[in-house]
């Protein structure tokens, strides 16, 4: 049974769900020697009912200061999504909305912009991360601060999910329950090919989109004002 499916039945411990979240933190800082920047779930999963409450409350506790709000602008515009995509993305927007009073009352951030449920595996290239940003920025541009004496000089803050990589082993990874059938396909490889590819380089430099850490991210914030 998926994690979803047991929420759903009311087959999940909030209490366990936070001792989960902690630990993960801790294993982190243990193995790294600091605390990580910023944090999501699975699939999405920290936006959730009830989920989004505990999440939002741990990365308080711990000072961790960004997470994803997975909300994308030209998701209803894409015809070439399959449907039990479309309607899964769809949900996760929802639950995503609904997650925005939580997080900004414990103080969490995210990114201006979101993209990357249109551009996932095999929907990856040059031309669909290029109309992706594009859909992204025009869509935050109204709500963007008025005072601000031209766009160009604003900074815009995204975040574009990818999963770039090589095929799993079918006996490794996936927390003990073995890789998902994405992380065993040839999409991670499609994806590091797209992303390292002279042309999403240049397209960088003509956006002027700047790559950067989420740590450089924080950075950068308190450059702006943000």
């Amino acid at each position: 049974m998926g994690f979803r499916q047991a929420l759903e039945r009311g087959q999940l411990s909030m209490n366990q769900v936070e001792v989960e979240l902690r630990a993960q933190i801790k294993l982190f800082q243990d193995l790294t020697g600091h605390l990580p920047h910023h944090m999501d779930g699975h699939q999405h999963v920290h936006v959730l009912p009830e989920v989004r409450e505990v999440f939002a409350k741990v990365l308080s506790d711990f000072k961790i200061p960004y997470t994803r709000v997975p909300v994308e602008a030209s998701l209803q515009s894409c015809s070439w999504l399959m449907p039990h995509l479309r309607n899964f993305y769809t949900q996760v927007e929802k639950d995503a909305l609904d997650s925005i009073p939580v997080f900004t009352r414990y103080g969490i951030r995210w990114p201006d912009v979101y993209l990357g449920l249109t551009t996932m595996g095999q929907n990856m290239s040059p031309t669909n991360l290029q109309r992706a940003l594009n859909h992204a920025v025009a869509a935050w541009l109204p709500g963007s601060n008025s005072s601000a004496p031209d766009h160009d000089e604003a900074l815009i803050t995204a975040e574009l999910m990818v999963h770039p990589g090589y095929p799993s082993h079918p006996q490794e990874g996936g927390c003990g329950e073995g890789p998902d059938e994405f992380s065993q396909s040839d999409d991670r490889q499609h994806e590091l090919n797209v992303l390292t590819h002279p042309s999403v380089m240049a397209l960088y430099r003509h956006q002027k989109v700047q790559v950067c850490s989420f740590k450089d991210l924080q950075i950068l914030e308190s450059e702006y004002g943000k």
